[in-house]
């Protein structure tokens, strides 16, 4: 089933071309702008401004206990550590030792604490590499790749492997976390021609979501692999450049958008139209 665009609505504006986003527990929705914004957005849609790192924030992560966020700076080269309490920033990472980060794009907590975090590598150069972080900020490769311009990523729901954006490839590569937690098989889950994917989000029932910086389109991945367009918004209005996605709302029913070329967050009622298939 394809969701017509007119039943996606504009859920707030005035955000500064956000391109990251993630969901704190008290339903609160936080994202950042180009020019380091961190903002908080409540339910009813209010943006307000928390931080800023004066830099261009890429992607956003909380920690498995919420207590503060993680902020991927692609202009200081660094992951902030964001003390939702306090307030206080601080630099988490610039990268593991002898790795400092090229383009430090999204990161990825495990139930343990543990940080992914993919460097997506020179531009138009397939260099990519993904890192891995403790809780103490201590990092290493944790995946050589190469990648061609590693991107979002989202773990499975039993955490047993995670999955990457390339969005040169393009398409989406599938790496198996073994029990000890070091990289297993990599392979190439889906390919999307004629695409620059970006961001990803499990639904309900395991399928991977997709959004694509371009076209203004999200996809659909099955768990057997099965590619389907879910979204397409060829004008551009309510869908523009659309680069990272989060379940969210009451029951985790609504997908949530950020849009790069604009200054809005789409909002997608998905599991009321999905159950009408």
């Amino acid at each position: 089933m394809e969701i017509n665009i007119t039943d996606c609505t504009i859920f707030a504006d005035g955000l500064d071309h956000p391109e990251g986003l993630a969901f704190h527990k008290d339903g609160s929705l936080w994202a950042g702008g180009e020019a380091g914004q961190i903002y908080h957005i409540d339910q009813s849609g209010k943006v307000t401004l928390f931080a800023e790192t004066g830099g261009f924030n890429l992607g956003l992560a909380f920690h498995p206990s919420y207590e503060w966020l993680a902020v991927c700076d692609l202009k200081n080269k660094c992951v902030w550590k964001l003390d939702i309490e306090t307030k206080n920033l601080s630099v988490f990472t610039m990268g593991a030792p002898g790795a400092s980060f090229s383009i430090p794009n999204y990161p990825v907590f495990d139930n343990q604490g543990n940080l992914y975090v993919s460097d997506s590598g020179a531009f138009r150069q397939i260099n990519g590499t993904i890192q891995k972080f403790t809780k103490e900020g201590e990092g290493i490769i944790w995946h050589n790749g190469p990648f061609n311009f590693a991107n979002g990523m989202a773990l499975s729901p039993k955490g047993d492997a995670l999955f990457v954006v390339c969005s040169f490839l393009p398409g989406i590569e599938k790496i198996e976390v073994q029990s000890d937690g070091n990289p297993g098989i990599r392979s190439v889950f889906a390919t999307l021609p004629q695409t620059v994917p970006d961001g990803l989000a499990f639904d309900e029932d395991e399928n991977l979501l997709v959004s694509c910086y371009t076209p203004n389109a999200i996809y659909k991945i099955s768990p057997q692999q099965e590619v389907t367009l879910l979204i397409n918004d060829w004008e551009a209005h309510t869908l523009t450049n659309p680069t990272n996605i989060a379940f969210g709302g009451e029951g985790g029913a609504h997908l949530f958008a950020t849009n790069l070329g604009r200054w809005h967050i789409t909002k997608i009622p998905y599991k009321k139209l999905i159950s009408n298939e």
